[in-house]
């Protein structure tokens, strides 16, 4: 059984030669590698979904009285620890992976454990369950929808990897990077929408209708690699020149990326940088809500501009750092990890106007975007070999999430322990918490001054 099932994951064999001449080659090539970009990239805009639908509920759960603040951060802690450990060892696998069936399986997981807190929750409305079991249940249902969630992001990334020459590779990576901030921005509408309509328990009964969505696009238009379609490597294709690390076995490439102490500087940087946009993601309509006064309707609107602007950051991350810098990510990482801080200082210090506001989440958005792209992947795969993309994101991932499992803790301790009653009612202070929040920002753009000399590799 278990061999079947490694069999079934293993990545596809070489299917036999395509028959025809360079031209009709270079066609289907063509036709095939738009497939997968697009299926990667709505495939994991969809994830993303299933990923965020608790920081849009959250106002409601708390004002039910069913979960607290503290309750629901170890709620989301658990979902990212559990995606933090993920990504390290789904980005290993993956690369050995067929990237279409691991990547569906993901989401069919991810959707599943949505429905399942749906249903928890219905249950907790009509006394079936105690709050205390909808607690501990919730918990372990998000950190198996965390585990899932890792096997989206290498994946698709992979698939771009082994689909895109390196002269693209950074093009497209931005624009697949668009899938984090669209899946936000559909988290946020569409189901921040249905849960001020319906109630907090369709908010993820919308989410897993969506991840089934997902799943039927990843299925039906994601490939694995050329070679299963009769067509030699990509390196082949765009005639890259060979590397020294060519003839390397896999695991032998993954253990050099282990050693290399820039994808860790890196992975530390995107680590800061993750605890600054998970503190937004998590707890900014929250914040809007008890902190400036906002309706849950305009606090999700305002936060989905973050989600919106973020896709114009990483759809031209990549094409302006490959057109302007010459593949140099260096300066345009310290530029928008500059002007991420001050959109963060903006959001939390600039008062009560829509405008303000709404100017904060544009920023934040646009910034948050090209980091997502350069800090959260790309410099990291930049500098190792092709055939260990998948080691190189899974150390970034790793940190990077563990770091925003933290944020949630920490962040959701910090507002209780802010907690006061007042009149009768419950007020929160955030001014520590967001110091918190500013602090990683301003340490996430100076980390990769440290490997400001590193160049791209050519590696295959």
């Amino acid at each position: 059984m278990i061999k079947k099932i490694l069999n079934f994951y293993k990545m596809s064999i070489p299917s036999k030669p395509f028959e025809g001449d360079e031209k009709e080659q270079e066609k289907y090539y063509k036709k095939l590698r738009i497939s997968s970009f697009i299926a990667a990239t709505i495939g994991y805009s969809l994830y993303y979904v299933c990923r965020t639908s608790l920081n849009v509920v959250k106002e409601p759960i708390l004002g039910s009285g069913v979960l607290n603040a503290t309750q629901l951060g170890i709620i989301g802690s658990s979902l990212l620890f559990a995606y933090a450990i993920g990504k390290f060892v789904n980005g290993f696998l993956a690369d050995y992976s067929n990237i279409k069936r691991f990547m569906a399986t993901g989401l069919i997981v991810s959707a599943i454990a949505n429905l399942t807190v749906a249903i928890l929750g219905f249950a907790e409305t009509g006394s079936i369950i105690s709050s205390t079991v909808l607690f501990t249940a919730f918990a372990i249902m998000w950190g198996i929808n965390g585990w899932s969630q890792a096997m989206g992001a290498p994946s698709a990334i992979i698939s771009l990897s082994r689909w895109f020459p390196l002269s693209k590779r950074g093009t497209f990576y931005g624009f697949f990077s668009a899938s984090h901030n669209l899946g936000e921005f559909l988290s946020f509408l569409f189901v921040g929408t249905i849960v001020s309509v319906f109630g907090w328990q369709f908010g993820f009964l919308g989410s897993s209708m969506a991840g089934m969505i997902g799943i039927i696009v990843i299925i039906f238009m994601l490939h694995d690699n050329p070679e299963s379609k009769g067509l030699p490597p990509v390196q082949v294709l765009a005639k890259e020149t060979k590397s020294s690390t060519e003839n390397e076995s896999v695991r032998k490439t993954q253990i050099e990326v282990l050693k290399n102490p820039c994808v860790w500087d890196l992975a530390l940087a995107s680590a800061c940088m993750y605890i600054s946009r998970y503190a937004i993601n998590s707890w900014g309509v929250l914040f809007l809500q008890e902190q400036k006064g906002f309706s849950l309707a305009a606090a999700t609107q305002l936060i989905s501009i973050n989600a919106l602007l973020g896709i114009v950051g990483t759809v031209f991350s990549g094409w302006f750092s490959d057109s302007l810098f010459k593949g140099n990510r260096n300066y345009p990482a310290f530029i928008f990890g500059a002007l991420n801080t001050v959109a963060l200082v903006l959001f939390i210090y600039g008062g009560n106007s829509i405008f303000i506001n709404a100017l904060s989440m544009v920023l934040f958005g646009i910034s948050i975007g090209v980091l997502i792209c350069f800090l959260g992947g790309l410099m990291a795969v930049d500098i190792v070999p092709r055939k260990a993309t998948g080691a190189a994101l899974g150390v970034v991932g790793m940190a990077s999430y563990a770091a925003a499992g933290l944020q949630d803790v920490v962040s959701g301790w910090l507002i209780d322990s802010g907690k006061n009653i007042v009149n009768g009612s419950t007020v929160y202070d955030f001014s520590t918490v967001t110091l918190f929040w500013i602090g990683a920002s301003v340490v996430s753009f100076l980390l990769p001054m440290l490997i400001w000399n590193k160049k791209q590799t050519s590696n295959l």
